[in-house]
């Protein structure tokens, strides 16, 4: 479950870094500005979380601009989550969201870190912040749900009383 919400995140990441740049003095370009940012994406998509991080790595390393940079420690964020590297995890999203506030994602993959961390009071503020960007998030609501059955487990609890009082007669069919 949290594995499909990380990836579920990075789909959205890897569709960012198709660009068509219009202004008068550039050319259009179409396509990945920085090859390794997309193709760790798509490992990461495929499940390859290792070659994923391994490509996004090197593409931060030659990220051109601040936008290729978010896209790349977003998708090491999901992709650490999904080899339970929690605490690497958690520095990429830190980044992601010192830099933008505002990248509900983030906030959604957080809240499901600190939930592995055990960190409820954390998971449940970015959770909220999340909603407060993204009010009807479906991915939201599912990491609220994970993080209610973490800290609120509904617990089956069904009591049958079978004792039958004094005044109740046996139904029988002769009546």
């Amino acid at each position: 479950m949290f594995a499909r919400l990380a990836l579920l995140s990075v789909l959205s990441l890897a569709m960012s870094g198709v660009v068509a740049d219009e202004s008068a003095a550039a050319k259009t370009v179409i396509g990945p500005n920085n090859i390794q940012i997309h193709e760790g994406a798509e490992a990461l998509l495929a499940g390859d979380a290792e070659r994923g991080i391994e490509l996004t790595q090197r593409g931060l390393k030659i990220a051109a601009n601040r936008h290729e940079e978010k896209i790349a420690h977003a998708n090491l964020c999901a992709g650490f989550l999904l080899v339970q590297q929690y605490e690497s995890a958690l520095k990429h999203c830190d980044w992601v969201i010192e830099n933008d506030p505002k990248h509900w994602r983030t906030y959604n993959n957080r809240a499901i870190v600190y939930l592995r961390l055990e960190r409820y009071d954390e998971s449940e503020a970015d959770i909220r912040k999340g909603q407060q960007l993204r009010p009807h998030s479906e991915k939201l609501k599912e990491v609220k749900g994970m993080y209610l059955d973490e800290v609120e487990p509904v617990r089956e609890h069904i009591t049958i009383d079978d004792r039958r009082d004094g005044t109740s007669q046996p139904v029988d069919g002769d009546g």
